[in-house]
């Protein structure tokens, strides 16, 4: 059937899931424009990838739901052609293959090369990581290493992204330049395991090594932490964030669980005692960072008493910032040979609970801001509202900052000192001040 589309010859890129696969859709983009392509993100096109991601259910879904509208399109002659790519192709390409045949091909996660070919373009290897940023103009993912090597019970990452490899450090110094050329002011550190970094390249962890590279960078104001393992956490690290004003004081740090029996079924290679001094050593050496971090609830075998455990240690850590996720059970991981007796509206009562007491534990957080006068960066315009973030807080995940765009006029990407006149659970609202150091 011939295409009802007037977009002819337009490549959209279609992002599901995490920043890193953001990050990847970002790296693709940038390789098709380099070979002239016309591409965009999550718009309209005649030829379209679908970048999925196959970590839970859920995403799972999501995935697959998004690639059926995009094959009813395609049957409807609104596109021409469909490709898939990402971790669920990754995992599941055979099946993928079989179930949904109306997509013309399937590629994993490193099949880059294969993708472009079947785009009409080529690999171009002098691009050293350069891509085509989404995000607000002044921040941007910045991936250090790819895969994991870690043994969780729960995790499919390995399996779809494979063993940990990291970036050397010149190239990513190299990298971050460029990105500060073209105006990026905030480096969002990520990798499936942070603090791993190094190790396999290098023979130890060298991520304070990094941190103190890429401060050295012209142009970036912020350099943000994300997804850090606790097991084997490299203190040198917070002693560089303490020292560099760039570097946020704030770290991403997912702990999963914290009773004894869940973590040891769950293959931290920790016990609740040494996540606990962890984090307090952290908070006893720069006592204005921020924590983030992620639980697991609903997992085999949670009693009653590991979950009252975790709810207890949640309300004694008062983590700032904290997101919950109910158990899902994938297959070919070594928790799937356990048994799933956790019915999913437990887990999901559960989940519920936990983000209970953390939505009470950030609303008194943030009601000891107001008034206070807080650095905010300006990431985009909402409504009526300019919408900013603190030092501590992340894009999509974390607080925002909210100020009356019909009041004042504020340069998005700029840098503003805010003064907190209210606040809620997970948003605080604002009026700028005249000082703005950071800004033009």
């Amino acid at each position: 059937m011939r295409t009802k589309s007037r977009n002819q010859n337009i490549i959209n890129i279609i992002t599901m899931g995490c920043s890193k696969n953001l990050y990847d859709s970002e790296v693709l983009m940038g390789q098709l424009k380099a070979n002239d392509k016309n591409v965009v993100h999550e718009k309209e096109g005649n030829i379209v990838v679908v970048n999925t991601c196959g970590f839970i259910n859920n995403a799972k879904e999501e995935s697959i739901n998004t690639i059926l509208e995009q094959i009813h399109k395609k049957e409807a002659g609104v596109i021409d052609q469909l490709f898939v790519t990402g971790c669920l192709s990754e995992r599941y390409k055979t099946d993928l293959e079989l179930e949904m045949p109306q997509v013309d091909a399937y590629f994993g996660t490193t099949d880059l090369p294969h993708l472009l070919q079947a785009l009409g373009a080529d690999y171009k290897h002098e691009l050293l990581g350069e891509r085509h940023t989404t995000t607000p103009k002044n921040y941007a993912y910045f991936k250090v290493s790819e895969g994991c090597d870690r043994p969780c019970s729960f995790c499919a990452i390995p399996l779809m992204r494979g063993k940990h490899r990291s970036t050397p450090i010149e190239e990513l110094v190299k990298r971050a330049e460029k990105l500060a050329q073209n105006g990026v002011k905030e480096l969002l550190l990520i990798a499936q395991d942070l603090t791993y970094y190094g190790l396999d390249i290098y023979r130890k962890r060298r991520l304070a090594d990094l941190l103190k590279a890429i401060v050295k960078v012209e142009g970036i104001e912020w350099i943000r932490l994300h997804y850090a393992f606790p097991t084997g956490f490299p203190m040198d690290v917070i002693k560089i964030m303490k020292k560099e004003s760039k570097i946020c004081n704030y770290l991403d740090i997912p702990l999963q669980h914290i009773s004894d029996p869940i973590l040891k079924s769950m293959r931290r290679g920790t016990t609740q005692k040494k996540t606990t001094d962890l984090i307090n050593n952290i908070r006893e050496i720069l006592p204005e960072i921020a924590i983030r971090t992620t639980l697991i609830v609903g997992y085999p075998g949670e009693t009653d008493d590991d979950f009252e455990i975790l709810k207890q240690w949640v309300k004694a850590m008062k983590f700032e910032r904290l997101g919950c996720f109910t158990y899902s059970h994938e297959e070919n991981t070594n928790a799937y040979k356990l048994d799933d007796n956790v019915s999913q509206q437990i887990k999901q009562e559960r989940a519920n609970e936990i983000m209970k007491i953390q939505s009470k534990i950030s609303w008194e957080q943030n009601q000891k801001k107001i008034g206070k006068s807080l650095l905010c960066v300006i990431d985009r315009k909402k409504g009526d509202y300019y919408i900013g973030r603190t030092e501590i807080d992340s894009p999509d995940v974390d607080n925002e900052v909210l100020i009356d765009a019909k009041k004042y006029y504020l340069k998005l990407g700029d840098f503003a000192d805010v003064e907190i006149k209210d606040a809620t659970d997970f948003d605080l609202y604002g009026i700028p001040t005249k000082n703005n150091p950071l800004g033009d």
